[in-house]
């Protein structure tokens, strides 16, 4: 089965191990140091069957399937293959996509629930509040509402990402809220959680997480009216996509100090922008996705996907085209 490694120059080097390069030569019939960043020009491509792809591959778009007559299979390294895969693969019924998108899934998940138990403690604020004391004291509160024994969280989207952060938040003294006009009462309830509409989840949360995809129907979801529904000293956290949110909305809810925010996606922030100087505001250089040796979880799902291949078995993360218009 000859495939190869259509990504940027040495990014194989970031996605897989000395060991996984090696598995992978052993799975296919592959140059594991070589990479393809450019399908349109590249030597013969006749044969190959198999394209190995990551973050910056090159579009596989009709002119280049014309050049791999045998394509059966794109196995993309990354999350979302939109960027990857244009509408010439969908059309064609002989080409499997897929994706690690479970894998990313799993960092973005472990930092969202370390930051809504965080943000239960109120723990930027009282940080921010603490370093400009410069005096050492005690951190107890008198406040009820600091806490995360009988807190509330909500959850926007049953996503991938979603999902997991629900299932983490059921070893906690939490109750759970998700909103999301996809998923049953009975498919959240089985999270542990409790499908509520949108104004619901606002006004009764403690910690609001957004974790729904970047689509033209998403983008400005969360409106300056939801989020004036959440309480004073809640706390707004961004791990998806800044394009969901209305910015200036959340802007005067920061600067006002009523609402507090964590967000690792910020897109639209310029330099001068009042919400880098908030005490109340954490904003991370999206992190919260795969990072360092998280990137082998990635990696080892594209190698399972190869050696399905080679067996003839079928991909165990198969791209939905029944999903593909409400996924990111």
């Amino acid at each position: 089965m000859k495939a190869l490694l259509a990504m940027p120059d040495g990014l194989q080097h970031s996605m897989f191990d000395a060991a996984q390069r090696d598995r992978l030569a052993q799975l296919a019939d592959i140059d594991p140091d070589r990479t393809v960043p450019d399908l349109a020009s590249d030597g013969d491509l006749r044969d190959v069957e198999v394209l190995v792809t990551g973050w910056g591959s090159p579009r596989i778009d009709a002119r280049t399937l014309a050049r791999l007559p045998r394509l059966r299979a794109i196995v993309h390294t990354a999350g979302t293959v939109r960027f990857v895969a244009t509408e010439a693969v969908w059309e064609r019924d002989d080409i499997t996509v897929t994706s690690a998108t479970e894998a990313n899934a799993v960092p973005v998940a472990e930092f969202t629930l370390a930051q809504i138990l965080l943000a239960g403690k109120r723990s930027h604020a009282r940080e921010a509040g603490y370093r400009a004391d410069h005096q050492v004291h005690g951190g107890a509160a008198a406040d009820p509402g600091i806490g995360n024994y009988g807190g509330v969280v909500g959850l926007i989207g049953a996503s991938r990402i979603g999902v997991l952060v629900a299932e983490h938040l059921q070893r906690f003294d939490l109750d759970v809220l998700i909103t999301d006009p996809f998923a049953s009462a009975e498919q959240i309830q089985a999270l542990g959680a409790t499908k509520v509409e949108p104004e619901e989840l606002y006004s009764r949360s403690d910690v609001v997480s957004l974790h729904a995809p970047d689509l033209p129907s998403t983008r400005g979801m969360v409106s300056g009216e939801l989020l004036a529904l959440m309480r004073d000293g809640t706390t707004f956290v961004n791990t998806a996509r800044p394009a969901l949110v209305d910015l200036d909305a959340l802007r005067a809810e920061l600067a006002s100090g009523r609402l507090a925010a964590v967000l690792d996606v910020h897109d639209d922030l310029a330099a001068d922008d009042p919400i880098w100087d908030l005490p109340t505001v954490s904003i991370t250089p999206h992190i919260a996705g795969s990072q360092g040796n998280e990137l082998r979880r990635m990696g080892e799902f594209a190698l399972e996907e190869v050696r399905r291949l080679a067996a003839g078995e079928p991909p165990r993360h198969p791209v939905d085209l029944s999903t593909r218009d409400i996924s990111a």
